[in-house]
């Protein structure tokens, strides 16, 4: 009965393994595996939303100066809470018109998770799996929709970064790579041929025949990586979703509106006028309109060592106007409830002020913090988890790196149970022994 339902190449693996005298004590191993597949698949989550749009906030912002502020305790500084649209929770004062929205948010206090470094902790948060761990590059959470929820004949990518290069798709290959958009002030270059499209087509027709013979003489995983990106990047070009990351067609009034915290304090590293980040979210809601399922938008300088609260104020300057207004589009536009936007970063910081230099700040702590989540079919208006009257510990509902992930995934009708394999056909769960955040999933 077993060995009817394996497939064809479940069979073939099956014999290899055989053949190359796999004892009894690995066998036990290998039939889970082969069970596993052989099994029916478990059906998917029923998704809440069809998009995700993650505001990657780089350096790590401090939870005490923005979402978890602690008036009265030691390291509270000189932030003062103002009261939001949700009767539960209060956020900072530079923060005003997200607080107008966060009747339909959700703030998670009770992050706590293992790394403190900056790398690793990026790492661990967009993949769900530690740095070096099983010798093997684990693909990122953007790289995990495009694959499973992404459409394989789609004209733009499944997952686009805007702003820096985040984390991409491991051993699931460069099909789900992201693109990368460096300035969303001009978009993606090269996106126009410079030659008609007769030459233009041509052109592309002797480049995939010299290809096809080299392939053919040396077999090479590398060129198969450049004729995957080759051919999204002619499909992009082709196609009519390509005006998404044109900011231009939108109006002077709506520019305005996404770079409202242009005249905020620029914090160190980054470079040029206006509201580059403002861009970036108003390129991410054109994006998912067009049906990207997942766009993660990055603004760095969180790490604040030094100047904390001159630079936290700018860094709440340049995101407050962009948040407020992408919430406020999508939910006229009907496309709130269907489309998750989650800000954090990569750890909180301190709850005490560190004494480097005449301007102190505070340092790395991945022990407590914040992260805040909208639409995608959540409830809001709720707070999750609680930290001490220090925020130094959470003492209530505390929520790790791969419980985050595991509930994006349940949100987003991903399987975080699926194991995808490996280019050696190793399995590898998505998100591995989590407890999703069940509350958020109601």
């Amino acid at each position: 009965m077993f060995s009817e339902r394996l497939n064809e190449s479940t069979r073939r693996r099956f014999l290899q393994l055989s053949a190359m005298g796999v004892g009894a004590a690995s066998m036990s191993g290998w039939l889970q595996v082969l069970a596993h597949r052989a099994s029916a698949a478990a059906p998917a989550p029923t998704a809440k939303a069809k998009a995700c749009i993650l505001l990657w906030m780089a350096g790590g912002p401090s939870h005490k100066d923005t979402f978890d502020l602690k008036p009265g305790s030691k390291g509270a500084g000189e932030f003062k809470p103002i009261q939001t649209s949700a009767p539960e929770i209060q956020i900072s004062e530079h923060l005003p018109k997200i607080a107008k929205h966060m009747h339909e948010g959700v703030v998670v206090r009770g992050m706590s998770t293992p790394e403190g470094a900056h790398a690793r902790a990026s790492y661990n948060l967009h993949t769900g799996y530690r740095e070096g761990q099983g010798g093997l590059i684990y693909p990122s959470l953007g790289s995990i929709v495009a694959c499973e929820t992404g459409k394989p004949g789609a004209s733009v990518p499944s997952f686009i970064s805007i702003g820096n290069r985040s984390y991409g798709s491991g051993f699931l290959g460069p099909k789900h790579q992201p693109l990368l958009v460096q300035n969303p002030a001009t978009g993606v270059e090269d996106l126009k041929a410079i030659v008609n499209d007769t030459q233009f087509e041509k052109r592309i027709a002797l480049l995939e025949e010299m290809e096809k013979a080299f392939q053919g003489e040396y077999r090479a995983g590398q060129i198969l990586d450049h004729k995957t990106t080759y051919e999204r990047a002619v499909k992009l070009m082709h196609s009519k979703e390509s005006k998404a990351f044109d900011l231009s067609q939108e109006s002077a009034s709506t520019r305005e509106r996404y770079e409202g915290g242009s005249g905020a304090v620029q914090p160190k590293g980054q470079r040029g006028g206006g509201n580059r980040f403002g861009d970036g979210v108003l390129m991410a809601r054109r994006l998912v309109e067009v049906g990207v399922p997942f766009v993660e938008v990055t603004l760095g300088g969180w790490d604040t060592h030094q100047e904390n609260f001159e630079r936290v104020k700018g860094l709440s300057g340049q995101i407050d106007s962009p948040i407020a207004a992408l919430l406020e589009d999508l939910k006229e536009r009907g496309l709130l409830d269907s489309t998750l936007v989650v800000w954090m970063g990569e750890f909180g910081r301190t709850p005490n002020i560190n004494q480097r230099g005449p301007k102190p700040g505070r340092d790395h702590y991945p022990r407590a913090w914040s992260l805040a989540m909208w639409g995608g079919g959540i409830k809001g208006g709720r707070v999750i988890g609680k930290t001490d009257a220090e925020g130094a510990a959470v003492v209530e509902q505390k929520v790790g790196c791969t419980d985050f992930l595991a509930t994006v995934c349940e949100l987003m009708g991903v399987d975080h149970t699926k194991r995808n394999e490996t280019a050696t056909g190793r399995p590898v769960t998505i998100v591995d022994k989590p407890k999703p955040i069940t509350s958020l999933l109601v």
